[in-house]
């Protein structure tokens, strides 16, 4: 305290660095008088220390520091550099849980009052940070605050003009109208002398390169001059930006580049290079024979095992992708693997030789390296190896006496586990001689593909207790059942669901059902069918945390509401929920079942129940009011008093949608399930979604409507594509089993085309689907 009234500002701001240690809430009262002052001292170092001080204090004491809001906002006009950054990041702190005074405060600095270069930079982010969650119109005039950073890449100050565009470029839905300036600005960066300006620059086009390739393509001259940059990471990140933005012609002379580039630099920053690679193949398909020339080439030079590793799968998609370049793909592999030194590799190699090389024209020429490895690799790779072997013998015909002459030489080898498949395939295989259907049944198990999930096999294994009656791959299910998404919590917010929260997804679908069976009023609905994830209809750190959950019965639906009253000194009580279905013409209330008590910080539920028209995908959007007596309740003994006030709070609205009559549920093959619905069930349309801003827009949107299961992979949509297949899998309401395939297509005028193809187990169901997606 005496530091504090010292004349020497050193004194007086180590002091104040020491204050902010204190966590006495009565001690910090006694010196807030000091602190507050301090903001506004005219020496910029005590002031610094004292809003830093602060920053440190609000974590633990943040209603002391909420008090010195007006000293805080003064503090932000200061002239010196860091009193206006630390206020600047205090004031934000503050109201930080506001988001209307986040908007205000954003809204008032834009105008030009920050001077300091670190504090427009943080100026910069919270301004992102705003548009991001105003959700508005993509359009450059109606996105809030693009005026403003647009303007700031205009600065004298190098890192708010990168800072502007980088929030540019990461902007949600950001056009290439909107890309432009801050594309031009990133270009000037390239030619810096500067290496970190150099490598931030590179680095934030590498990102783009991945959404808006076309947009980069002016900077691949300044970029080609990058490749022989001193610094190993700006020159790689150069490479792979190249690689993303390149066209066909120019693949040949970047291959040329990259391959004296790659022996100077690490592997980590080669396995980049080749995954860049990669997709750049898939790209231009009819360039496979150089690239897949240079990643033969480098997969014989000394690496370690994730390069490798990087390599070979890279190699293994552009066989499955491209079917011109499997011989020479599996040649590459089987030349690898003759001095391989990874025992990983080789029988991941072996194992794809296994399935790929049969199908090729001349099946036999693998034969050699296959058979190498029986002699010249450890055991595991040697048992790897007898098991292709038998599957080229059970898969060609021609080749099978040859295969049997190996196999039986296998017999004498020193491993147990070489020995065991060897006579295990002999044996299951038969001599020349036809095999029986007990052998074809074992060949088919051995060798064929395994049509159930290994997770349902791992979960029926477990579940199988040993007994006279053998286990039976059949009773494993085949298909995968997808998973409820666990309940997230919002930021500070206590959570809220059923009492104490289930651990798993898995727990909480088996908690709701068990809860609602046990209401009375509930038993006649019948069977769950599907409960959603939590629904917020209040914001983060307001007085009452409201989220609800949609249970859909076949002709009912019921709103679970989880309430959690947030304020100590209340007690709420007969609390419900209004709901006003005015817009929801199909819903008929028949059921509101109200909570008795809310004491605070103890979540509980309030339901509302609606029956709708049986098996129809009813929708519709409902209104909350959160309505309940108050009570105080006295701090010291806990007690409510015993009248209260009838209040009520406005809560979000809530809408039921078509994909709340979907149960997202995998299939392991989508083939082989597709076939087994036949085309009796089949209906196909095209239609027309209009403009996007790209085609994995579209098919997320497609995904969301219909609240089905992606399948295979089949959602990632890859970069720059102009056609896409979509792969969907779900339950619909009824446990009518849908199953759709989607094929997408875009214009150079961002116009989006898509067939729609639907197989159901229900005729009126596959043109439900397609009802949907015509009125969405």
């Amino acid at each position: 305290m005496k530091d504090m009234n010292s004349k020497t500002d050193m004194y007086r701001a180590n002091a104040i660095r020491v204050l902010c240690r204190i966590t006495d809430g009565t001690l910090l009262t006694q010196i807030e008088r000091y602190l507050k002052q301090a903001i506004v001292d005219k020496n910029p170092v005590v002031a610094s220390s004292a809003l830093v001080s602060g920053i440190h204090l609000l974590q633990t004491n943040p209603e002391i520091v909420k008090r010195w809001s007006n000293e805080v906002q003064e503090a932000v006009q200061s002239r010196a550099a860091l009193v206006q950054f630390h206020a600047l990041a205090l004031l934000h702190q503050i109201r930080q849980n506001d988001r209307l005074a986040v908007i205000k405060l954003v809204t008032s600095l834009t105008r030009g009052t920050v001077r300091s270069p670190l504090a427009q930079c943080l100026l910069i982010r919270y301004t992102s940070q705003v548009i991001r969650e105003s959700a508005t119109s993509t359009q450059t005039g109606d996105r809030p605050f693009y005026d403003f950073l647009e303007g700031c890449l205009r600065h004298k100050a190098e890192m708010v003009i990168f800072e502007a565009a980088k929030a540019i470029t990461e902007l949600q839905g950001v056009t290439s109208r909107e890309l432009t300036p801050a594309i031009t600005v990133l270009q000037l960066f390239l030619s810096s002398s500067k290496p970190v300006l150099r490598f931030a620059a590179v680095r934030t086009l590498n990102k783009v390169a991945m959404t808006h390739p076309s947009a980069v393509t002016n900077c691949n001259i300044d970029m080609e001059n990058l490749i022989s940059d001193q610094n190993r990471s700006i020159a790689t990140l150069a490479i792979t930006t190249l690689l993303k933005t390149g066209n066909e012609t120019s693949v040949d002379r970047l291959m040329k580049q990259i391959t004296n580039f790659m022996s100077d630099i690490a592997d980590e920053f080669k396995v980049v290079v080749v995954e860049a690679i990669r997709s750049l193949c898939l790209k231009f398909p009819l360039k496979y024979r150089s690239l897949m020339n240079f990643l033969s080439n480098i997969l014989r030079e000394e690496g370690g095992f994730d390069y490798k590793k990087a390599i070979v799968d890279s190699i293994v998609i552009l066989i499955r992708d491209i079917p011109d370049a499997k011989e020479s793909g599996l040649l590459h592999l089987c030349e690898f693997i003759e001095d391989c030194e990874f025992t990983y590799l080789s029988t991941q190699i072996l194992h794809f030789l296994g399935i790929e090389g049969p199908k090729t024209s001349d099946p036999s020429k693998y034969i050699r390296y296959i058979y190498n490895r029986v002699h010249l690799e450890n055991a595991t790779v040697r048992a790897s190896a007898v098991s292709t072997l038998a599957r080229f013998g059970v898969t060609v015909e021609s080749l099978k006496p040859q295969i049997f002459v190996l196999l039986r030489r296998c017999l004498f080898d020193n491993d147990d586990e070489v020995r065991d498949r060897a006579t295990l395939y002999l044996k299951t295989l038969g001599d020349n001689d036809a095999v029986t259907e007990t052998e074809k049944d074992a060949v088919d198990f051995l060798f064929g593909s395994l049509d159930v999930p290994l997770i349902n096999l791992e979960t029926s294994l477990k579940n199988y207790e040993p007994s006279e009656e053998p286990f039976d791959i059949d009773s494993v299910p085949k298909e995968i059942k997808s998973q409820q998404l666990a309940e997230k919590k919002a930021p500070g917010k206590k959570p809220t669901g059923l009492g104490a929260p289930p651990t798993g997804p898995a727990a909480t679908v088996d908690a709701y059902e068990k809860l609602l069976s046990s209401i009375p009023q509930f038993a006649a609905f019948g069977k769950l069918f599907k409960s959603s994830a939590p629904v917020e209809l209040s914001e983060a750190e307001t007085e009452y945390a409201v989220n609800v959950v949609k249970h859909i019965f076949d002709s009912h639906v019921v709103f679970q509401y989880n309430c959690t009253n947030t304020i100590p000194e209340q007690l709420l009580e007969n609390v419900t929920v209004v709901v006003d279905a005015s817009e929801a013409e199909e819903f008929t209330e028949v059921i509101s079942r109200p909570l008795r008590s809310l004491p605070y910080n103890s979540p509980g539920q309030t339901f509302v129940a609606f029956e709708k028209p049986e098996g129809v995908p009813a929708v519709g959007k409902f209104s909350n009011m959160l309505r309940f007596i108050v009570k105080e309740v006295d701090p010291s003994t806990g007690e409510a008093e015993e009248d209260g006030v009838e209040d009520e709070y406005q809560l979000e609205d809530l809408e039921v949608v078509a994909a709340d009559y979907m149960l997202k549920e995998g299939v392991s093959n989508f083939k082989n399930a597709w076939d087994s619905l036949g085309p009796d069930c089949e209906r196909v349309d095209e239609y027309g979604l209009g403009p996007r801003e790209s085609l994995a827009e579209a098919v997320g949107a497609v995904i969301n409507l219909l609240g089905m299961q992606p399948c295979e992979g089949t959602e990632v949509v890859a970069s720059n594509s102009r056609s896409h297949t979509c792969l969907l899998s779900g339950v619909y309401i009824g446990n009518v089993r849908v199953l759709v395939r989607l094929s997408f297509g875009i214009d150079s005028s961002r116009e989006v085309a898509m067939k729609l193809a639907v197989r159901s187990s229900d005729e009126i169901v596959s043109d439900v689907i397609h009802e949907i997606v015509a009125s969405g």
